[in-house]
């Protein structure tokens, strides 16, 4: 006979959620019906899709029974490898129980099986699956275990007489005077085969008997029948035959009937099963939930019991589900359990992946954000409507971060309130549920809970430094913790650990009722050994490593702001932040993510400024301005980093054209002589070159130094003459300074300059100098600079005809519009003149003049009107502010102007 196991199609088009009224899998939730008067609400329980899961289900139990089909397996084979088990781990509330439930109703009755899940799996043996749930709260032990496999394997309407007498003799030991079918009645295990149980035991026993031609009423003596049967089966009598063919009945006949003896009797249960005729065969899937309370990593008892079990029925299929991952296949726990490492257990070693088989320890993660809408939308309803409104549902969602147990604590919530007689508001979602953090801490010892309040601290960490950020001087509860279900791993980020982010905002936020909970002095002294612990991790690491410093920076000055700590070594990091001119985005989120607070303390003006400094490549500059003035005033930062405030705030003014402001802040700077000073100089150095007074910006450039960029000074002033390739060298010149120092902001930025200025005196060249600054800018966040680049890249096709040229201009004039770079705008306007006069397009050359002039209608970049009559060879307009101070006078400038566009021309 052949039985369907429904099997997922990726290919399928599927929804989001199934719902399953009544039975074991869905139904009523009888905790939220009873939580109103409301008759009117529909409150039913739904089963998100776990379509891979199921697919990993069906995959597995298939792969079982083409091992159990071929022609070497041997279920009395106690040396060869196992692979019966399939396990599903994660953290608490994401549904494990509820998956375990769904695969049992789905195994075993039809109806209960989605039609999405695709075209059946063939298997010729009737499934039968058994779920027993290990919670403590459950009262199972391993008693129960068995006796369950047993009470499920009576559906097949007969004894299995090696086993039963087994467990008879078993149960008049240990249980004297108590007859089984009272204990299965009393324990509740009894509903449906109570009674045939033990009758199918009586049969068995008297069956041997009368093989043995015993007397009737020696039938009824197990120990009697035992003993006459084992020594039958020494001596290989006919009339035994059949029981025969077990060959250790006879050594667990004779073991002392104990606990260890119980849990070696399943290899008669599974020898049993191995013979029964091919029209009654059964593939037993056994569904062993909540396997996280057999024990720990000290006291293996049960789960050595258990574990016996399934690697003695190797016939039958084992679907765990618990917060950890199985540990069976590791060397380590060789002595604790009978078998251990990967020989035994290859599929709970094997990572799933390509050049893998499929993966036997499956995480389950979170729900999606449409499985959370699709699970609230049907959770509760009003005439077949959802009773949670769009916007409590999107709250709902993004607290949950895809926590099933965090969405149902929430419609109880909804209930509770409903309760009350108000209508709840989104706002009342926005919280975190206390009873998420018993379900966390409830199985982890007080270390570990120690260690898991510490972490929570941060955003990402290894054991190391959690363990440092705990006060411990070792390392094993970090160690422990770092394998349970709710720490997740990033290989490729700094740390790699990190806590689910629901769990950490739950410890972190909600009111915290265990016994062991910190006090408010308490998360202070643990955020101060976190702070210093990253810290000494930034200060240890190798000078370059940027991904280090980032990290470390983000998570100190969360930290320091958080708890009003003091600046330490953020001072520090923050100048290596901003050397590099890289600009990671680096401010941490609002606490309990509500708007920007006052500034109070000197670490909420320093993540203001270093997140400026990061946001001014996506604002506009007036925001970029108004921010570094709000921490000037606030007199919250020491000297030095009050000076880069006022700095960064002058460049953004000079982007604005206020260059008085620009000039007065850069002064202040530059006589304050602090770490800023050279750039700050450079900076007053920009200012002469933008009012045209050239041979100032060119003296000053000779002062500056690498601090004071003074290879880009020069280039700056040279392109401006018309003297390309004196420009193109001082960036390359730039550029090369800037790689022996590592600074690659610096680096890309001199390229790009390079890359422009030749793309006016040699568009083949600058092709290649593009492409090498694309490179460079790759990773970094520089809007100006990659604005530039664009420019480059629209003057090296100047003169071509149509429209493409002007289309990409629109395009770049409002992106520079819309970041508020004065300077980008005038370049983009200087090459759209180029563009004309090297078409000799002398009207459209004319309007880019009255552009530019409406561009600079005070003293800076006055002159740049003038660049682009002297390509178009039109008359300067008459000076408002003075005319500028060529470098080698105003006839060879305008000269070298029109000779590159004349040139270009052809």
């Amino acid at each position: 006979m052949e039985w369907l196991i429904p099997q997922w199609s990726p290919c399928a088009p599927l929804p989001n959620l199934l719902v399953y009224p009544g039975g074991v899998v869905g139904g009523r939730d009888l905790r939220a019906l009873f939580g109103s008067n409301d008759r009117g609400i529909q409150v039913e329980e739904h089963f998100t899709n776990r379509q891979e899961q199921w697919a990993a289900v069906t995959a597995a139990l298939a792969a079982h029974a083409r091992a159990l089909a071929a022609p070497g397996f041997d279920v009395e084979d106690l040396e060869a490898p196992r692979d019966n088990v399939l396990v599903f781990h994660g953290i608490g509330g994401i549904g494990k129980s509820t998956l375990s439930r769904t695969v049992e109703a789905a195994l075993a009755h039809a109806e209960h099986r989605p039609a999405q899940w695709g075209e059946p799996v063939r298997v010729n043996a009737r499934v039968l699956p058994v779920r027993i749930d290990l919670a403590r709260s459950a009262g199972t032990d391993f008693e129960r275990v068995i006796l369950t496999i047993r009470l499920a394997l009576a559906e097949l309407g007969r004894p299995l007489p090696a086993f039963d007498l087994a467990l008879r003799r078993y149960w008049e030991q240990v249980h004297p005077g108590e007859p089984l079918e009272e204990f299965l009645r009393r324990g509740g295990l009894g509903r449906r085969f109570g009674k045939a149980v033990p009758e199918q035991m009586q049969s068995a026993l008297n069956d041997v008997a009368q093989a043995l031609l015993l007397p009737g009423t020696v039938g009824a003596v197990v120990g009697q029948v035992s003993s006459i049967l084992i020594r039958a089966l020494r001596d290989h009598r006919a009339a035994v035959r059949a029981l025969a063919g077990c060959a250790r009945l006879a050594d667990l006949l004779e073991a002392e009937p104990d606990l260890d003896a119980l849990s070696y009797y399943a290899h008669l249960l599974a020898w049993e099963i191995a013979r029964l005729p091919p029209g009654r065969a059964v593939l037993p899937v056994i569904l062993l939930d909540t396997f996280e309370d057999v024990g720990d990593r000290v006291h293996r008892d049960l789960e050595r019991l258990l574990q016996r079990v399934v690697w003695l029925m190797p016939n039958a299929f084992f679907v765990i589900t618990g917060r950890s991952r199985l540990q069976w296949a590791e060397e380590a726990l060789h002595g604790q359990l009978d078998w251990t490492g990967p020989a035994a257990w290859p599929g709970l070693a094997e990572p799933s992946g390509p050049g893998h088989g499929p993966a036997r320890q499956v995480l389950i993660g979170d729900f999606s954000p449409e499985d959370c809408d699709g699970y609230l939308a049907r959770r509760l309803t009003r005439d077949g409507r959802p009773v949670l409104a769009p916007e409590i549902r999107a709250v709902m969602t993004a607290r949950s971060h895809g926590l099933p147990l965090h969405l149902d604590l929430a419609v109880q919530r909804f209930l509770a309130i409903r309760r009350t007689g108000r209508d709840p508001r989104p706002a009342d979602f926005d919280v975190a549920f206390p009873a998420l953090i018993s379900r966390t801490l409830s199985d982890l010892t007080p270390d570990e809970r120690h260690v898991l309040r510490s972490v929570s601290l941060l955003d990402n960490f290894d054991v190391a430094l959690a363990a440092s950020a705990a006060g411990m001087t070792y390392e094993a509860a970090a160690l422990r913790l770092v394998e349970r279900p709710f720490v997740h791993t990033d290989p490729h980020a700094v740390w790699p650990y990190h806590l689910h982010e629901v769990i950490r905002s739950t410890i972190r936020t909600a009111d915290d009722q265990a016994d062991d909970r910190w006090s408010a002095r308490d998360w202070r002294r643990a955020a101060e050994r976190a702070f210093e612990s990253v810290g000494e991790r930034w200060a240890a690491a190798p000078a370059g490593d940027r991904d280090r410093l980032v990290n470390c920076l983000r998570q100190g000055l969360r930290l320091a702001r958080d708890f009003g700590l003091g600046l330490g070594w953020l001072a520090d990091a923050a100048w290596s932040y901003v050397g590099d001119s890289v600009w990671e985005p680096l401010a941490p989120p609002a606490p309990a993510g509500g708007p920007p607070a006052p500034l109070r303390t000197a670490a909420d003006a320093l993540v203001e400024t270093l997140s400026t400094l990061a946001r001014r490549q996506h604002e506009h500059r007036e925001r970029t301005v108004a921010r570094l003035t709000a921490v000037v005033e606030s007199g919250l930062l020491p000297p030095e980093l009050r000076d880069m405030a006022v700095y960064y705030r002058a460049k953004a003014e000079r982007d604005l054209g206020r260059s008085q402001d620009s000039r007065s802040g850069m002064r202040a700077v530059a006589e304050g002589g602090g770490r800023l000073a050279p750039a700050a100089r450079r900076g007053l150095a920009h200012l002469a070159r933008l009012a045209g007074d050239f041979p100032t910006a060119l003296s000053a450039a000779a002062t500056l130094g690498w601090a004071g960029r003074h290879h880009r000074v020069l280039g700056d002033v040279w392109w401006v003459q018309g003297d390309m390739a004196r420009a193109a060298a001082a960036y390359a010149a730039a550029r090369d300074e800037a790689e022996r120092h590592a600074v690659a902001g610096e680096r890309a930025t001199a390229q790009t300059q390079r890359a422009f200025v030749l793309a006016f005196a040699d568009p083949a060249a600058a092709a290649d100098e593009l492409d090498l600054a694309q490179q460079l800018l790759a990773g970094l966040d520089l809007r100006a600079t990659r604005l530039t680049a664009r420019i480059a890249a629209l003057v090296r096709v100047a003169g071509t005809p149509g429209a493409e040229v002007a289309d990409r201009a629109d395009v770049l004039r409002a992106e520079a519009g819309v970041a508020g770079i004065t300077a980008a705008r005038l370049t983009l306007e200087l090459a759209l003149g180029f563009h004309h006069a090297v078409l000799d397009e002398r009207v459209q050359a004319q309007a880019a003049v009255a552009r530019l002039r409406d561009l600079s209608p005070g003293p800076d970049y006055a002159y740049y009107p003038d660049l682009v009559c002297f390509m178009a060879g039109l008359e300067p307009p008459a000076p408002s502010h003075g005319r500028a101070r060529w470098v080698d006078g105003e006839d060879v400038t305008r000269t070298r102007w029109r000779t590159l566009a004349t040139v270009r021309r052809g």
